[in-house]
């Protein structure tokens, strides 16, 4: 298991943009198709925005059509973390980087059967892509 970044409000504000930081941060949302990620055939890692780590791989992803990148699994066990949300008079589950406790958005069962059967509907401004990893 990782060690966790824990940082100042002042000091994640220092380092994130205003959007990233309403999101990780704040638990906000991305209005659906805004993002800049879309389905590619490029190999590479999604990481987290706020700490660098690595979380979802992009062979992984698919196009759930719901305006937001969705993969079936994240990269690893220990990549990310999954909790109850029950804001919004909704029950959900929220899913946080592991590392830093980034908000990057929820995992839903209504993926593709053919692999995991999740959808992890992440915020695109919280995560960076790296190619070729």
């Amino acid at each position: 298991m990782r060690n966790k970044i824990v940082k100042s409000e002042a000091e994640w504000r220092a380092q994130l943009t205003p959007e990233q930081y309403r999101v990780t941060r704040e638990k906000g949302t991305e209005p659906p198709f805004s993002g800049r990620y879309r389905i590619s055939d490029e190999h590479g890692i999604y990481h987290c925005v706020c700490c660098n780590a690595p979380l979802f791989e992009n062979e992984h992803k698919f196009d759930a059509g719901c305006g937001w990148p969705s993969f079936d699994r994240p990269l690893g066990r220990h990549s990310v973390e999954e909790q109850p949300d029950g804001s919004h008079g909704m029950q959900r589950t929220e899913v946080t980087c592991a590392r830093c406790d980034a908000h990057l958005g929820h995992v839903f069962p209504d993926g593709p059967p053919e692999t995991t059967g999740l959808r992890y509907c992440i915020n695109s401004v919280a995560i960076e892509f790296h190619s070729g990893e």
